[in-house]
């Protein structure tokens, strides 16, 4: 799971200081999680007998402010500007730019603990928390003792008396543009022109406010902000609230998820990184195509699909990958343009490839509050169908170029011990964390495994429970479906799996690299959100979102389309959205652009009655097809230099083979039951999580598997008339005869896709058994 707009760490570590502090933070992470490792203690008290032992976690509100310090350190070392322009006339100013980064996360993580009621530093160190945490208990008790209530021994953390005042909005203001202004450095324009954009326009509502009043304000130009006398100190319980929210506050929801859900991952990729795992896939792909036309073009396929759900980054994946993958398929006759395109499109299906994907995914599960383990099962059939419809894309082009397969394996791609080794060092830890996301925590106990070593089982109402567990099963019971404790577990087996290679056990030093290394990605993903939360602030403060579906939803309805729950109703607000979320995700990696999106466009979705979950899978689709989207496809490019094409020709020839990732969400947009889990099938305006009408009953087997039937024949279809190439040439007609074709088969309702498998049927049977002309 790497960043790909992050430099590699590697060409850096020259600078011991950056090592050591991205390797401190990375220990200093992994402690703070150990108590959440599920059935760490279990296994700890089995192992050394002691029953004594009590951990936790740090607190949030001293840990996130000191390892936000830390984060904002290395990068102002693995990126540093002064470094970077150093013997030129502008290395004065990336040397102030550096001690600005450092000196800004100081002074945010010194207010925030100033600030936050919790901690209210001054206080603390003057002495005012205590005596005004003594006064309220005191009250209480007088209180609980004059009605006969039981006696309190705690009260609420009591509001801080000093703080930083009206200072507060000038620090919050001048620190963020620190931060934006290094964004630019390690992630580019894009995000930053979107995070300013947005700042700018909250500035321009409370200057409105400010200088018209609040009457007669266009709804586009209201603000938070309120009363009279209007003052703009005012805005400083807002600015407070961007600070301190455990929701959307700066040290709120991003970084809890990438220090206690993505950070797991991001260590575990690092340890992969360090296998030679990945030549192994492409060799063991190799092998399994050998024999059919695509040959290495399906191998880029395959290896793709099994290292990107490992690095989850389509531009690091091109790089990994595609370096052996595209001189092959060009070396068998495939165009450049053509290899480079396919490799693309593999390498970007890996972000949606389970179990692991990429960090996007984690984060789809935290707005959702949908468990990580159904995300993953949601994804599955969309993914599969993502890269069977390349497989097809392959095998058309084979067949139009006349490639033949050649089984014969050069000396290079045969399988040696030492590749088998290095196989398992993904495998095997790739199954474990299936294991663990999948397994409900009911059912561990009930089955063989727990009839073995003699566990007791009792059965109500159908449903079996497990008591008095040894304490193996105790760490698999606690370890079942937390993502987080997952992505732990999976690190420590992959580092041990590691030492199964001679290599490694003779520089076994590679494993603190690798922790640096994921230090380092940290640090640089969270400068990412930084930004992502000025967006989430002040689309917040104006409320934005809200007006934008709603404005969005009352134009539709103008077009008379037939109504919010009709099909052209429905298909133009999805254009709508993917027209944002593509014009939103150029030159962005696929998190900010699917937070973004989610956030702008999330409620318009809502609106048209799409499940919560199912909408914003739709968005994150589109998010991670950014990567092979014209006219700044990052992914397709990265695979141009490889492939020495034309950039903008080799993201076409990406966008054709990756279609599917630009028609499958509308696919489980109007067909929620690819998704697989309840949390696609709710009704979102139902207050008591109803299941959409025509899903009450849940996903139906058997009417799922005509779907599923249908969307093969879809795609083989789509593949075709893609390739304007079957069984021979195809002309613009029988093109364009196989799309409609396409959509008929997926359309409703029940006597039109009848209607399309038996003209479908037909076209594929006159093809085949007769010579088709152009």
């Amino acid at each position: 799971m790497n960043a790909d707009n992050a430099e590699r760490p590697l060409a850096v570590f020259h600078n011991r200081w950056l090592y050591a502090l991205a390797l401190g933070f990375v220990l200093l992470g992994m402690i703070h999680s150990t108590p959440a490792i599920p059935g760490w203690t279990e296994l700890w008290r089995a192992l050394s007998g002691n029953d004594t032992l009590r951990v936790r976690s740090f607190a949030t509100e001293w840990f996130y402010p000191l390892v936000f310090l830390v984060m904002m350190g290395i990068v102002a070392l693995n990126h540093s500007m002064w470094r970077a322009w150093r013997g030129t006339p502008h290395a004065w100013f990336g040397l102030l730019m550096d001690v600005a980064l450092v000196g800004a996360a100081a002074l945010i993580s010194l207010t925030f603990l100033i600030e936050i009621d919790s901690v209210c530093l001054i206080d603390l160190l003057n002495g005012d928390r205590a005596r005004l945490i003594a006064q309220t208990l005191e009250a209480e008790i007088a209180f609980a003792r004059d009605y006969g209530l039981p006696l309190p021994d705690t009260v609420d953390d009591p509001q801080c008396v000093s703080t930083t005042g009206v200072w507060l909005v000038m620090i919050m203001g001048a620190c963020m543009l620190v931060f934006l202004g290094y964004t630019v450095r390690v992630w580019g324009l894009s995000l930053v022109l979107v995070a300013l954009a947005m700042a700018l326009y909250t500035i321009g509502t409370v200057l409105v406010w400010y200088f018209h009043g609040p009457d007669d304000i266009n709804k586009y130009l209201m603000t938070k902000l309120g009363g009279e006398p209007r003052s703009f100190l005012d805005g400083r319980p807002n600015v407070h609230d961007a600070l301190v929210n455990n929701a959307s506050g700066m040290f709120g929801r991003f970084i809890y998820v990438i220090m206690n859900v993505v950070f797991p991952y991001i260590v575990l990729g690092a340890m992969f990184g360090k296998s030679a795992g990945g030549r192994t896939l492409i060799k063991l792909a190799v092998r399994w195509t050998r024999h059919l036309r695509g040959g290495p073009a399906h191998a880029a396929i395959i290896s793709s699909a099994m290292f990107g759900t490992i690095t989850g980054g389509p531009v690091s994946n091109v790089m990994s990958t595609g370096v052996l993958t595209i001189p092959m398929m060009i070396k068998r006759g495939f165009s450049p343009t053509f290899a480079g395109g396919v490799e693309a499109a593999a390498s970007s299906g890996g972000a949606i490839m389970p179990p692991v994907m990429g960090v996007a995914a984690f984060v789809l599960a935290a707005m959702t509050a949908t468990p990580y383990g159904d995300v993953i099962i949601a994804a599955t059939i969309p993914a599969l169908a993502y890269f069977f419809c390349l497989f097809l894309t392959v095998m058309f082009q084979s067949r139009k170029q006349g490639i033949h397969a050649d089984g014969a394996l050069s000396e290079d791609m045969l399988m040696s011990r030492r590749d088998i080794v290095h196989l398992l060092q993904i495998v095997l830890p790739i199954l474990l964390i299936l294991t663990l996301l999948l397994t409900p925590k009911d059912a561990v106990g009930c089955g063989v495994l727990g009839w073995l070593m003699g566990v007791e089982t009792t059965t109500f109402d159908g449903v079996c429970r497990a008591t008095g567990l040894p304490w193996i099963l105790q760490v698999y019971q606690n370890a079942a479906g937390d993502a987080g404790g997952t992505g732990w577990w999976g690190a420590v087996f992959v580092f041990l799996l590691l030492f199964l290679d001679r290599d490694f056990r003779k520089a076994p030093r590679r494993a603190l690299d690798a922790l640096a290394e994921a230090g380092i990605l940290v640090s640089s993903l969270y400068l990412m959100f930084l930004a992502v939360t000025v967006i989430d602030v002040c689309l917040n403060f104006t409320g934005l979102s809200k007006f934008v579906a709603t404005d969005v939803l009352r134009f539709l309805l103008a077009l008379d389309l037939g109504g919010q729950g009709a099909v052209p109703f429905k298909l133009l607000a999805l254009g709508v959205t993917v027209v944002l979320a593509v014009f939103l995700g150029m030159g962005m990696p696929a998190v900010p652009a699917y937070i973004n999106v989610a956030l702008l466009m999330g409620p318009l979705l809502i609106g048209l009655g799409i499940a919560t979950f199912t909408a914003h899978m739709f968005i994150f689709y589109f998010a991670v097809a950014s990567a092979i989207t014209p006219p700044v496809a990052l992914a397709a490019f990265a695979a141009a230099t490889i492939s020495k094409t034309e950039p903008m020709a080799t993201g076409i020839s990406a966008v054709r083979s990756g279609i599917v990732m630009f028609s499958i969400p509308f696919v489980f947009a109007f067909y929620p039951e690819l998704l697989l889990v309840e949390q696609a099938l709710v009704d979102p305006s139902s207050l008591s999580n109803d299941f959409l009408p025509g899903y009450e009953n849940g996903v139906q087997i058997l009417p799922l598997f005509g779907l599923l039937a249908r969307l093969v024949l879809a795609l083989f279809l789509v593949a075709s008339a893609l390739a304007c190439f079957d069984k021979a040439p195809l002309g613009h007609g029988w093109v364009i005869c196989r799309l409609a074709i396409a959509v008929g088969l997926l359309a409703r309702p029940e006597p039109i896709y009848l209607g399309a498998v038996a003209v479908g049927i037909a076209v594929l049977a006159h093809h085949r058994f007769r010579i088709v002309s152009p």
